[in-house]
């Protein structure tokens, strides 16, 4: 396993203690609301590293092709999850239900499109877009400034869910038109 696939595992990793730090999260110990931010903030740069070492070092795997988006929408769903079930954490803000399930709804979908696409082609490669980049950078930046309580965070999270949104229609997109290419017959033809 080389290390570009380790951070990305790293990333995962962190998860439940970034959990841990909101969940246990009351107003008397708000240094966990900073704890919570340091171990985003550390699988965010642990997001652009791997990447990078990737890239760069040419580390560029199967596994990390899919265990670094894969750890990606685990932090995220997982942070608006948690975000949303403490009221508290931000003092004039709330995040919405609908955010959330946007964000959730997204990632299931892309999961579920990405499972059929594998069972039809038996191979899948992920290349994540420039939409899906923005989505990603968005929705963490939605965390991050939530856990500042900055008070513009409603701006934030409206940007957020417009691109997730139009991320999710463009690899809904861009699915239908693999699956119409496996059909074989007609790569004109659409799915049914």
């Amino acid at each position: 396993m080389n290390f570009a696939n380790k951070v990305s595992i790293f990333r995962v990793i962190s998860i439940p203690f970034f959990l841990a730090a909101i969940l246990y999260y009351d107003p008397q110990r708000d240094i966990l609301r900073f704890v919570a931010l340091g171990i985003f903030l550390l699988a965010v740069v642990s997001d652009f590293v791997d990447g990078y070492i990737a890239r760069v070092k040419k580390q560029k795997t199967k596994f990390g092709s899919i265990v670094d988006p894969l750890a990606d929408k685990l932090l995220l769903v997982a942070s608006f999850i948690a975000i949303y079930t403490k009221s508290n954490l931000h003092p004039s803000a709330v995040i919405p239900l609908w955010v959330v399930l946007a964000i959730i709804s997204r990632d299931v979908i892309i999961l579920l499109g990405a499972i059929i696409i594998y069972i039809m082609r038996q191979d899948l490669n992920v290349v994540p877009s420039y939409l899906g980049k923005f989505t990603t950078f968005f929705q963490m930046m939605t965390i991050a400034c939530f856990l500042l309580r900055f008070s513009f965070i409603n701006i934030i999270w409206g940007i957020a869910v417009f691109f997730t949104i139009l991320s999710g229609v463009d690899y809904i997109r861009k699915g239908v038109l693999t699956l119409s290419v496996i059909d074989g017959k007609n790569n004109s033809k659409p799915l049914r």
